[in-house]
């Protein structure tokens, strides 16, 4: 049995600037470290791609910086098309972007509680909930599968969107999202069958 879409889900590679903080939206580029672990990467799926009969492909980012300089980096390598959407974009995190979790509990320690305790309903000041953003990834999703039935589609996004992206294949509560690890430039494999997705790979790493 063949798969009629496979999807590669992508996180970005490593940024430059603090890492443990809440980026969001904030438009931050590609470490050296980011772009050579992205490049490791496109080569691993020059090999990978080849295991499926599906000759069409292309490449889906976020609009942010890190994203699509992930992107661009694939389609150099792999000689793929690339389009921007601003569906993939990483979860918006309001007033926290920029700020670490010491600081969050520090500045909004009643707000920090709240989202301890429901992390799937609660947003940030200005921000988006988990479920909020669940909403447009399934969205993308579903867009991704009409339009491109039957491509090899690369999704270049963000660790946030993505382990949300990987909790809707899974069935699995919204709350548990942070059971999913997501490291930087890491890899998702899921292939679509009717009636089920089946994931292939989770968060590979090819840069170690």
């Amino acid at each position: 049995m063949k798969p009629y879409t496979v999807i590669y889900l992508l996180r970005h590679g490593e940024t430059e600037g603090p890492k443990k903080v809440y980026k969001g939206h904030i438009d931050i580029p590609l470490s050296r470290k980011g772009i050579e672990q992205v490049e490791k990467v496109s080569e691993a799926l020059k090999e990978i791609r080849k295991k499926y009969e599906l000759d069409k492909a292309i490449i889906l980012s976020s609009p942010l910086k890190r994203a699509l300089k992930t992107a661009h980096i694939l389609s150099k390598n792999l000689e793929i098309e690339v389009k921007s959407m601003d569906i993939l974009k990483e979860r918006s995190f309001g007033k926290w972007e920029g700020m670490s979790i010491d600081e969050i509990i520090s500045s909004y320690p009643e707000d920090f509680e709240r989202w301890r305790e429901n992390p799937a309903h609660f947003s940030p000041p200005e921000g988006e909930s988990t479920l909020e953003v669940s909403i447009r990834a399934k969205k993308a999703i579903e867009e991704i599968l009409t339009q491109y039935k039957g491509y090899q589609v690369f999704l270049t996004a963000h660790g946030g969107i993505n382990r949300v992206i990987l909790c809707n294949i899974l069935n699995i509560p919204l709350e548990n999202i942070f059971r999913i690890e997501q490291d930087f430039a890491c890899l998702n494999i899921i292939e679509f069958y009717e009636p089920y997705p089946l994931i292939r790979l989770l968060n590979g790493v090819f840069w170690r």
